[in-house]
């Protein structure tokens, strides 16, 4: 809430969530694989892509919490192998967005988690409902009581004091900030206003050569829209400052308790967003930059101040870099992702940096027409009033990312009737303004596409071995 971290959310928050502050800390280019809530946390907690967690969106139909996803990926998620370390673990915040409504309902507390408050369905700030440990708890919308990121803050506070000093902890927190409904502290709701969405990069420029859901909103976007996207940006920083008030006060507890030195950080978020780029109002779903990228702030032990990564970490990486931190042979757990903790302390473990890695999306539409965009049919999802929509059935997408010293180069099938192609040059082109597809050598495209048959089919090692 100082004016340091101010200036650091105007550098850093164009696209997603922005960073608090710690130091020392190690940097990262961060990604997600997948650039929506459930597919995208079922990743983080299993360290597998989605072809082979098998979440496809936040529904329950596409494997969100679902009887499925219960009895195999999260059986034996990251959490399961923690407990069988003996660590004390603690859950506070969204879950998944289909936790709690219907398969196993509230009474279903996931393996490895001892300590359980966990949001039933999406993001809340009042008026919502938690699973305790496996019991119903309703709350109302007094702020003192029932706030939600003051709430799911003190009570890992309450963790931290009440643990065993015996055994190791890991502690979760999962606040609803920046997403929708977007309902600020009361001390907050005044602040940021004059802050505007950034009209740089890619902002407000038409989707031309794009797969034609970039193609269909309305180019420059109507005052209506900027107005929305603009209000919507401002209330998203404002939800932040009770998440800066969250990291300082643990921060501080575990000075307090004497475990600062001792604990890593992990700051990040399950994927980025955009407000405006290619004239798209709000949300996320795309295989854009502003959608893909998250932030990744660490700091522990062993790790140098003031570092930041140019090898690429993913958020199929954290729940492998987590179990090689507290002593999991890697080689015992089936994941696709890899651990990073070689990169930020190389005195700890010998890693290898990966040269390329997937990104994939199963689109959502509904089968009827959405009466706020009648015009353009049956098949989206995400319509705003100035019909503009953000998904749709046929925006299913595998892309291959090449990012390392010598290329930094992005191919992308769309699974469409068309079989579009997007390719961009991100050492010329970084806000990803011309699909440079129809340019390429013949050769060099085919090259790209049998890497990514390879990639979609990965799973285990070969996931980490493709070249």
């Amino acid at each position: 809430k100082t004016s340091k971290c101010k200036a650091l959310l105007k550098n850093e928050a164009s696209g997603s969530q922005p960073f608090w502050l710690l130091t020392p800390y190690n940097k990262a280019l961060s990604f997600t694989v997948t650039p929506l809530c459930c597919p995208s946390r079922s990743s983080i907690l299993t360290g597998q892509y989605p072809h082979n967690h098998e979440v496809r969106n936040n529904s329950l139909s596409g494997n969100c919490s679902s009887l499925q996803w219960q009895k195999g990926p999260e059986s034996t998620a990251f959490p399961f192998y923690l407990s069988k370390q003996k660590y004390q673990t603690f859950f506070a915040g969204k879950y998944l967005n289909q936790y709690g409504k219907k398969d196993g309902d509230v009474g279903y507390v996931p393996p490895g988690w001892d300590q359980w408050h966990a949001l039933v369905g999406n993001s809340q700030y009042y008026n919502y409902t938690l699973s305790v440990n496996g019991k119903e708890e309703k709350h109302g919308d007094s702020y003192e009581k029932d706030y939600f990121t003051d709430l799911i803050t003190n009570r890992s506070l309450h963790f931290l004091d009440d643990r065993s000093p015996q055994h190791p902890f890991f502690l979760m927190l999962s606040p609803p900030a920046p997403h929708s409904p977007w309902t600020a502290a009361p001390q907050y709701q005044k602040e940021f206003g004059d802050v505007k969405a950034p009209r740089d990069g890619s902002f407000d420029k038409p989707g031309k050569d794009k797969h034609w859901l970039l193609r269909q909103p309305v180019n420059p976007m109507p005052d209506s829209s900027l107005t929305f996207l603009d209000s919507a940006y401002r209330k998203r920083w404002q939800t932040l400052l009770s998440v800066d008030d969250m990291v300082e006060l643990l921060v501080k507890k575990l000075e307090s308790i004497k475990e600062l030195d001792n604990t890593y950080i992990f700051y990040t978020s399950d994927n980025g967003y955009h407000t405006g780029q290619f004239s798209l109002p709000i949300d996320k779903r795309q295989l854009y930059e502003f959608d893909i990228r998250v932030p990744l702030m660490v700091r522990g032990p062993g790790i140098k101040p003031n570092q930041t990564l140019q090898a690429p970490v993913l958020n199929i990486d954290l729940a492998p870099t987590i179990l090689d931190i507290s002593g999991v042979n890697l080689s015992s757990v089936n994941v696709d992702g890899q651990s990073f903790l070689s990169q930020m302390a190389p005195s700890l473990r010998n890693g290898t940096v990966r040269p390329v890695f997937l990104v994939e999306y199963t689109g959502e539409g509904h089968p009827t027409t959405d009466p706020a965009c009648p015009k353009l049919g049956p098949g989206l999802s995400q319509c705003f009033p100035d019909c503009v929509c953000e998904d749709a059935f046929n925006n299913t997408y595998a892309c291959v990312r090449t990012l390392n010293k010598d290329h930094d180069l992005q191919y992308c099938e769309f699974a469409d009737s068309e079989s579009f192609v997007e390719v961009y040059n991100l050492v010329s082109d970084p806000h990803q303004l011309e699909n440079v597809w129809k340019k390429m050598d013949p050769t060099f495209l085919q090259a790209m596409n049998q890497q990514l048959i390879k990639l979609q089919s990965c799973q285990g090692d070969s996931c980490r071995e493709i070249k």
